[in-house]
C-alpha cells in the first residue's frame, strides 16, 4: 500500500510539472484560455489598411478606421479629409512630412482600403546648442560643461528626427543645466527648421542659465510637536553651499521615511533676486504619534497567529521611536520592545531593544530573554548592523539534555539590496553577510564564531518568466554545539528554505527533537511565468541540510509547484512540495492581515 502511495504521489507531482510547463511553452493555448476575459470585442473596420512597417503600428495604434460603410461620395471626401489631416500630423511626429495618403475603392463583396505612403525620413543634418548667462563665462570649469552637455544631446546629426526625441532631447538639456547650480535656467529658444524638400532638419537650441544658485537658511512650515533641529540635522547641505538638485530631493525622501511625518515636501524658489541665498522651503504634516495595531495571519511554518502591536513616534517626547509587539503563534510566541533614534544624515541611527519568547518546534523547546543596543546604516542599497546582544536560553529537547545558555555575542550584520522592484522584483540580486560571536571569558557559555552568507538573484526570461536562484550558507566555528542557543546554529526546512519538508525539520536529532547544527547549506531554482499581470505558476526545486558536521550533511532535496499572485500588500506564493527522503506531499503558505 505504502508503495502505491508512493507510486501515485510520484506520478501526480509529475503530471503537475506537465500541465505547469505546457502553461509556460504554449501561449496559444494561453491566449485562448484568457483571451476572452480580457479581449476587445469591438466591431471590424469596413476599410482596412495598407502601411509600410514602420509606421503601421503607430497608424493602427492613433488613427481609428470607420466601422460602417463609406455609402456615397460625400462620406468619401468626409473621410479623406480627416485622414489627410490625422494621418500627415502622426507622420510628422515620426520625421514623414510628405505622405501620399489614396483610398482604393473596392468591387462588391471587398473591402476598401487606405494606403499610406509615409514618404521619405527626414534626417537631423545640423545641431546648434548656445548657452547664455552664468554658464556662459569664458572659464575652464564651464567650458568643460558645456562640452559635457553638449555631447549628451541625443538627438544628433545623421538620426531622423521624432517630434518625441526633439522633445525628449530638450527636456534632459534643460534638466541637466538646471540640476546644478542654475535652478532657474530655462530654454530662450528652440527651434526645428525641416526642409521637406530635401528630407533634411537643422536643430536649434539656446539656453539662458540664468545665476548660479546657492542654499540659504532653512524655512520649515508645519512643526508643531518637534524641534526644528530634527529637520535640519538631516539636510546633506548647508547654507553657502552650490545648488544641487539630487542633494534636495535626497532631504525630501529622508524626511518622507521618517514616520513622525505623513508627508514632507522640500523646494527652493528660482528667484534670482535671492540666488546667492535662496531660501530651501520645507512644508511638513506631522502624523500621529501613538498608534496600536492588530494583526491575525497564518504560516505553514508557525501556524496560526494573533499579534497586537504598539509605536509611538515620539517617545519621551524626544522623536524616539518605540516599537513593541505581542505575538501569539501556535508554535511560537514572543514579546518585544525597541527603541530607536532618527537617522542622522548620513543615514546612521542607533538601537535598543529586548525581547522574550518562546518556541516549540520539533519537539524542542525554547525559552529566552535578549537584550541588545546596535548601530545601524540605511545608505543607497547597503544596510549595515554592528549590535551587542545578550541573551540567555533554556533549551529542552524531548528526550533530550535540558540546558541553559547564555553568551554575549558582537554581531555583524551587512545587506546589499539591487532589484528593480523592491514589492515584486524581476531583475536583480540580494546579498547579506554575517558574523558574530563570543568568549567564555566574555559572559558567553561557549567560545563560538558564527558565519553566514545568502544570496538571492532575479533573471528575467522573455516579457512574462522570471527565474528565480537562491542560495545561503552557514558554519559555527566551536568545540561544540552545546553552550551556543540556538539562534547562533543552524536547522532548514519550510518556507524559505526546503520546502517539501516540515519547518526546521533538518538538523541534529537529540533524543526525539531536532536542533539546531554548526552547519547548513540550503538552494532553491524556480520558475515563475505570469499567465496574467497578477498571476502566476512556478515550479521549483529545494536542496539543502543541517549537521553538525560538514561530513554529517545528507542533501534533503523536495521539488514541486505553485500559484503566484501578486496581491496589493506583497508577493503571494502557495506551494505544494514532496520531500523526496519521505515521498510526503506538504503544503506551504502565508498570509498575514493587518486590522
Amino acid at each position: 500500500m505504502k508503495f502505491l502511495f508512493s507510486l501515485l504521489a510520484d506520478k501526480a507531482c509529475l503530471y503537475l510539472g506537465v500541465i505547469i510547463l505546457l502553461m509556460l511553452s504554449n501561449d496559444t493555448v494561453e491566449a485562448g484560455l484568457f483571451g476572452g476575459l480580457f479581449g476587445d470585442d469591438a466591431p471590424p473596420p469596413s476599410i482596412s489598411l495598407s502601411a509600410p512597417e514602420p509606421v503601421a503600428d503607430l497608424l493602427k495604434t492613433h488613427f481609428r478606421l470607420p466601422t460602417e460603410a463609406l455609402e456615397d461620395e460625400t462620406a468619401r471626401a468626409t473621410f479623406m479629409r480627416r485622414a489627410q489631416r490625422e494621418i500627415s500630423e502622426l507622420l510628422a511626429t515620426e520625421g514623414y512630412f510628405m505622405p501620399r495618403i489614396t483610398l482604393h475603392l473596392s468591387t462588391p463583396g471587398e473591402v476598401p482600403q487606405l494606403e499610406v505612403a509615409p514618404g521619405p525620413r527626414t534626417m537631423v543634418v545640423g545641431v546648434h546648442i548656445e548657452f547664455k548667462g552664468d554658464l556662459s563665462v569664458d572659464e575652464p570649469g564651464r567650458r568643460a560643461r558645456i562640452e559635457k552637455l553638449r555631447s549628451a544631446w541625443s538627438l544628433k546629426e545623421g538620426q531622423p528626427f521624432r517630434s518625441p526625441a526633439w522633445e525628449e532631447a530638450k527636456s534632459v538639456l534643460l534638466s541637466n543645466v538646471a540640476g546644478e547650480d542654475y535652478v532657474a535656467a530655462q530654454i530662450e529658444e528652440s527651434r526645428a527648421e525641416i526642409d521637406p524638400d530635401s528630407s533634411q532638419a537643422r536643430l536649434r537650441v539656446i539656453v539662458n542659465s540664468g545665476p548660479a544658485f546657492r542654499f540659504g537658511e532653512l524655512d520649515i512650515k508645519g512643526l508643531n510637536r518637534y524641534e526644528p533641529s530634527l529637520i535640519s540635522g538631516l539636510a546633506p547641505f548647508k547654507p553657502g553651499d552650490l545648488y544641487r538638485r539630487d542633494q534636495l530631493l535626497s532631504f525630501q525622501t529622508k524626511l518622507q521615511n521618517l514616520p513622525q511625518f505623513s508627508s514632507a515636501a522640500v523646494n527652493i524658489q528660482p528667484d534670482e533676486v535671492t540666488h546667492q541665498a535662496a531660501p530651501v522651503e520645507v512644508v511638513l504634516s506631522e502624523a500621529k504619534s501613538k498608534r496600536v495595531g492588530f494583526g491575525a495571519g497564518y504560516s505553514s511554518n508557525t501556524g496560526a497567529r494573533g499579534e497586537v502591536t504598539y509605536m509611538n513616534n515620539d517617545f519621551l517626547n524626544n522623536a524616539l521611536r518605540l516599537n513593541s509587539g505581542l505575538r501569539i503563534e501556535q508554535k511560537r510566541q514572543s514579546l518585544t520592545g525597541s527603541i530607536d533614534s532618527v537617522a542622522d544624515a548620513s543615514g546612521t541611527w542607533f538601537s535598543l531593544g529586548a525581547a522574550a519568547d518562546r518556541t516549540f518546534i520539533q519537539q524542542l523547546e525554547t525559552i529566552r530573554q535578549k537584550v541588545g543596543v546596535s548601530r545601524n546604516q540605511l545608505l543607497d542599497k547597503t544596510e549595515t548592523r554592528l549590535s551587542l546582544n545578550w541573551q540567555r536560553e533554556n533549551r529542552d529537547p524531548k528526550g533530550g539534555l535540558e540546558q541553559i545558555n547564555q553568551t554575549l555575542v558582537l554581531d555583524g550584520y551587512l545587506r546589499y539590496r539591487s532589484v528593480d522592484n523592491p514589492l515584486f522584483p524581476r531583475d536583480g540580486s540580494v546579498s547579506e553577510l554575517r558574523i558574530g560571536g563570543g568568549k567564555r571569558e566574555l559572559l558567553s557559555d561557549q567560545d563560538f564564531l558564527r558565519t553566514y552568507a545568502r544570496h538571492q538573484f532575479w533573471y528575467p526570461v522573455g516579457k512574462r518568466d522570471v527565474l528565480f536562484l537562491r542560495g545561503e550558507l552557514g558554519y559555527t566555528f566551536a568545540p561544540s554545539r552545546f553552550g551556543i542557543p540556538q539562534e547562533y546554529l543552524f536547522r532548514a526546512g519550510g518556507i524559505q528554505s526546503v520546502r517539501g519538508y516540515a519547518f526546521q525539520r533538518l538538523g541534529v536529532r537529540e533524543g526525539s527533537a531536532v536542533v539546531g547544527g554548526r552547519v547548513m547549506f540550503t538552494g532553491s531554482i524556480e520558475y515563475n511565468h505570469w499567465l496574467t499581470r497578477n498571476w502566476g505558476a512556478a515550479i521549483f526545486t529545494d536542496v539543502g541540510d543541517a549537521a553538525d558536521t560538514i561530513g554529517g550533511l545528507n542533501p534533503a532535496v523536495g521539488y514541486g509547484g505553485g500559484v503566484r499572485w501578486r496581491s496589493p500588500v506583497g508577493p503571494l506564493a502557495v506551494d505544494v512540495a514532496r520531500g523526496q527522503r519521505d515521498g510526503k506531499f506538504r503544503f506551504h503558505f502565508s498570509i498575514a492581515v493587518a486590522f
